[in-house]
């Protein structure tokens, strides 16, 4: 069981540690929302899994308080990511940026529509 924690904590680290540099190398706030987003909550449900196994090897009995976390990060993680995207885009309309401008396509690409 021990190994099986191990590496269950080695693969959540391995996410977290994605999702972070997601966030140090992309460019606009729209695109570096996402890799923390995605990559931090897969590697921290990784992270609770590989406690409940150990905590509950170590114990000799199943301990199911890390499922109490896990199941709080899956209803505030998406939320928080839902209202960081709505301040954005308000941000955005406030200053005159309209990032939901209709996009037509054409054969050599996206060109997006002037504000008429």
């Amino acid at each position: 069981m021990s190994t099986l924690a191990g590496l269950l904590a080695l693969a959540g680290a391995l996410f977290a540690l994605a999702g972070s540099l997601g966030l140090l190398t992309l460019g606009s706030f729209y695109e570096r929302v996402h890799p923390p987003t995605l990559g931090t909550t897969f590697g921290s449900a990784l992270l609770l899994a590989a406690c409940a196994i150990h905590s509950s090897s170590v114990e000799g009995r199943l301990v199911l308080h890390f499922l109490l976390i896990g199941v709080f990060m899956t209803l505030t993680t998406p939320v928080t990511f839902v209202v960081l995207m709505r301040a954005a885009l308000h941000r955005d309309a406030a200053e005159g940026r309209d990032l939901l401008a209709p996009v037509q396509r054409t054969p050599t690409g996206p060109v997006e529509q002037s504000g008429e």
